[in-house]
């Protein structure tokens, strides 16, 4: 399979339009489908190239989201890779790790912002493994829709626990995150039988309290 990189460029002039709006009204707009979605040129071709249907995306509710432009160091990790998000969410972040910290739960970010262009490589990787697209998007977004484009999203790990896996939901820092998340603006992205499509997904969470960077369907 050819890389996408050349789809990028012409991506950066079609994606970021200024058709945005707050997360959560965007969010509201979507299950009834009252109106067709539109998806912008670069989201098309990047979904054929893929070979990912415009008609499992339209069934899945998915929303497209713009790459965030602004971006802060949330936090540093192992081997001191930088996780970024909107400088909101990684204050945001900051405060709700501190105040897990004081109750004695420990929390890290295993990842944060990530690229069009690197969701478009996780993908490719997973074709080249012999999955079905089915099975690709049962964990993960078509590039463009996935909310880690916008650099309000994490997947969260704690010691002890195997990181993006279901057990992290028998861990206290789930317990914690579940009765005390949306107090920093914080909630779960894919609870079970989400609306969505994907699989249940206990550690990834969004930061929804500011004005997420989503296009207009």
């Amino acid at each position: 399979m050819k890389k996408m990189m050349f789809h990028l460029a012409k991506a950066k002039d079609d994606a970021y339009s200024n058709r945005v709006v707050p997360w959560k009204l965007r969010q509201r707009s979507l299950p009834g489908l009252a109106h067709m979605p539109t998806f912008t040129p670069a989201a098309m071709r990047i979904l054929e190239a893929l070979g990912i249907p415009v008609a499992m995306v339209l069934a899945r509710n998915l929303v497209e989201f713009v790459e965030a432009t602004s971006l802060e160091v949330a936090e540093t990790g192992q081997e001191g890779r930088k996780h970024m998000l909107a400088p909101a969410a990684a204050k945001a972040w900051q405060r709700l790790k501190d105040a897990a910290s004081r109750d004695g739960v420990e929390l890290n970010i295993i990842s944060a912002f990530r690229s069009v262009q690197r969701q478009v490589e996780i993908i490719e990787r997973k074709i080249s493994k012999g999955l079905s697209i089915d099975q690709i998007l049962e964990f993960s977004a078509p590039p463009f829709f996935s909310e880690h484009h916008t650099g309000c999203a994490i997947d969260v790990g704690t010691p002890g626990s195997k990181d993006l896996e279901r057990e992290f939901e028998e861990t206290e820092a789930f317990v914690w995150l579940s009765q005390h998340a949306s107090d920093y603006g914080f909630e779960m992205s894919f609870p079970l039988n989400n609306t969505s499509g994907y699989a249940y997904e206990p550690w990834h969470w969004r930061y929804t309290d500011t004005l997420a960077p989503s296009l207009t369907g």
